[in-house]
């Protein structure tokens, strides 16, 4: 579907009274210099201009049209619309789905035809670069040249994103609503169609096609344009949370921060943070460099930003001996060197010898943080701090490296000067805690290109397959299980047992979590005259396993957004407790698997922690691709969690076993 005539319009058609003399005076403060029609039956004009009594009237069919009119109004004119050829509509009114009425809805994406439409009830869209809004309401932006789109499920925030003093330049600004007709993926790929839009940024409650969104990431990427969001909903429970472990722990936002990594898009938390990262996209691209190096005059901010950088994992090396050298003999005896530099006040409003430290240190790495906190200039005066600015500018145009300013409080870089740098090529970065967690973002890049995740399944009934049987089918694909015997009742597993060597594993086969239903008996020397297990429905008896390094869970169920999902972490029964997960959207790759098990807390337990011999973490692999294959290929199969995964120096075997399979 062709969306530039409504995103790019050269004539806008207003209907409505109040809301469209808005947006007709939105239009002529922005300076469109294109055609403005109101509409209206009754009204001789509207925001000074001469109205016209109907669709039919107007001189040409419109490139974009407001929709200002009631929910039941609103289907004959997009119906209208469509048959004269327009270009596409804003449907702005509510009381559609979100209210209920989702005939009324579908009857208005069937009178749309062909013609988009963005909503129904939606704010709209603001081109900044040609001055035309289709927007009822105030906002904050400014024209440019180019910039950055805002693409939002929420109206308030967009808004609110507006109103930012940082310095960013925001070309558009578009609302999907209800996305009734043009969803999530379609109005992103339109917006980052336009060349002088240089990144996307998103606030999104649900992604909808994710396949083909991770398409149009990829295609973002290769045109140099980051992508970074705001993921809204993460406390949700997931859909079937009470039926396993891996369920539990990859729901909520788990799922959708996996798909959002593997797709190379940037997340974030916040929406300060939203619009420092979409700065470095800005002037950047995506994939920041990881190597960084910081500068500051204080010892004290050398140590905040290393404190504060920890649990953002960032990494700042240590020079290299040749800058080390050159950087001692600018600075003088007195002045540690190392990263973060503490560069002393020696040099303080020294443009030349200033510049060579800042270029120096630079050179070495992907990108620099300048702390640069200038004083107020309604109380103070900020003179002296403007060598150590143009030293930030021509270190970064020397090297040709990402050089940021970072003020440690927001307020301390006002708009004009944000506007003035971004327009030389340097971000500003305002708030420490946010320009780390910012420059965090942007090194974002997917592991693979070209990922896509697997389409999402029909919703289906659902059984437990019995243990015995789980265990079976993991046995097929190649996975060790322990040795055992199940029958339907205690003496007849007694005489089925006899050659299995203690000690002796006990379970009573029918439930999802025998631990907590109290079916599991361990350390048996012997079946003999043990009790039945209330509920149970069968009878397994296994050897148990002994030399276990540790106890790790490995799950894969389908989610019906992301296609599947891969949880990884450690288990037993105190998975929940320990919460040491990472989830991952299949496909996976081997390597991915073991960079995913490296980021667990507890990973140095398989890696010769304090003397302690080394798991077998290509097992732990091959088990893994062992389940992924098996749901890639048994479309029958809804969810194999395996808890725990016993994993020895030389091995690993599935010890408990749970699989969902359709009815």
């Amino acid at each position: 579907m062709d969306l530039s005539r409504l995103m790019r319009p050269r004539s806008i058609a207003v209907l409505g009274s109040g809301w469209a003399g808005n947006v007709i005076g939105q239009c002529q403060r922005m300076g469109f210099d294109g055609s403005v029609w109101p509409v209206h039956p009754t009204r001789d004009q509207i925001g000074g201009l001469p109205c016209f009594p109907s669709l039919a009237d107007l001189p040409s069919p419109p490139d974009a049209t407001f929709i200002g009119v009631n929910r039941h109004a609103s289907l004959d004119v997009v119906q209208e619309l469509s048959a004269m050829g327009a270009g596409g509509a804003i449907c702005f009114a509510s009381g559609w789905r979100e209210a209920g009425e989702s005939g009324l809805q579908d009857q208005l994406v069937a009178n749309a035809g062909a013609m988009p439409i963005l909503g129904p009830n939606c704010y709209g869209l603001i081109n900044y670069l040609d001055g035309a809004l289709l927007w009822p309401d105030q906002h904050g932006g400014r024209r440019v040249d180019r910039g950055v789109a805002l693409l939002s499920q929420s109206s308030n925030i967009v808004i609110n994103l507006t109103m930012q003093a940082r310095g960013l330049p925001i070309a558009y600004v578009a609302c999907l609503g209800n996305a009734a007709q043009v969803g999530l993926t379609a109005l992103a790929e339109a917006l980052l169609a336009d060349e002088r839009v240089t990144a996307l940024g998103l606030y999104i409650e649900g992604l909808g096609d994710a396949a083909a969104f991770a398409t149009l990431a990829q295609a973002a990427r290769t045109a140099g344009k980051g992508i970074v969001a705001i993921k809204s909903g993460k406390t949700e429970a997931a859909r079937t949370a009470a039926t396993s472990h891996t369920a539990s722990l990859a729901g909520g936002g788990a799922a959708s921060s996996a798909y959002l990594r593997q797709a190379g898009v940037a997340e974030v938390n916040t929406p300060a943070e939203l619009i420092e990262t979409l700065k470095i996209l800005h002037l950047h691209g995506s994939g920041l460099g990881k190597r960084l190096c910081s500068l500051s005059c204080s010892g004290g901010e050398a140590g905040l930003v290393a404190d504060m950088a920890a649990p953002f994992g960032l990494d700042f090396p240590p020079p290299s001996a040749a800058q080390s050298a050159r950087l001692a003999e600018i600075l003088g005896p007195l002045v540690t060197i190392a990263n973060p530099l503490d560069y002393h006040t020696f040099i303080w409003g020294d443009g030349p010898r200033t510049t060579d430290v800042f270029t120096t240190m630079l050179a070495g790495y992907d990108a620099g943080v300048f702390i640069i906190d200038p004083p107020r200039p309604d109380r103070c005066d900020p003179a002296s701090f403007e060598p150590a600015l143009e030293a930030i500018i021509a270190a970064g145009k020397a090297t040709g490296k990402p050089a940021f300013p970072v003020a440690t409080l927001p307020e301390n870089f006002d708009e004009s000067r944000a506007i003035a740098l971004m327009d030389q090529g340097i971000a500003p970065l305002m708030g420490l805690e946010t320009a780390l967690a910012a420059l965090k973002a942007a090194q974002t890049s997917p592991a693979n290109d070209g990922w896509h995740p697997w389409p999402p399944p029909q919703q289906r009934a659902l059984h437990l397959v019995p243990e015995d049987e789980a265990k079976a089918l993991l046995a097929q694909a190649g996975i060790t299980v322990p040795r055992g015997f199940s029958a339907p009742a205690l003496p007849e597993l007694c005489r089925l047992a006899e050659p299995l060597t203690p000690p002796l594993a006990l379970k009573g086969l029918g439930f999802a979590h025998k631990t907590e239903a109290g079916a599991v008996r361990l350390n048996l020397t012997t079946l003999i005259d043990q009790p039945d297990i209330h509920g149970a429905t069968a009878y397994l008896a296994e050897e148990m396993v002994t030399g276990a390094l540790a106890e790790l869970l490995v799950g894969a169920r389908r989610d019906p957004v992301y296609g599947a999902t891969l949880t990884l972490g450690f288990g037993g029964v105190t998975t929940e407790l320990l919460a040491d997960t990472v989830t991952l959207v299949l496909p996976v790759t081997a390597v991915e698997v073991v960079q995913a098990l490296q980021g667990l807390r507890l990973w140095p337990l398989l890696d010769r922690f304090r003397g302690r011999p080394k798991a077998d973490v290509r097992a732990v692999v091959d088990v893994v691709l062992a389940v992924q294959s098996m749901l890639e290929t048994g479309a029958d199969l809804e969810e194999i969690e395996i808890n725990p995964l016993m994993v020895r120096e030389q091995g690993a075997v599935a010890v408990d076993a749970v699989i969902w399979k359709e009815t």
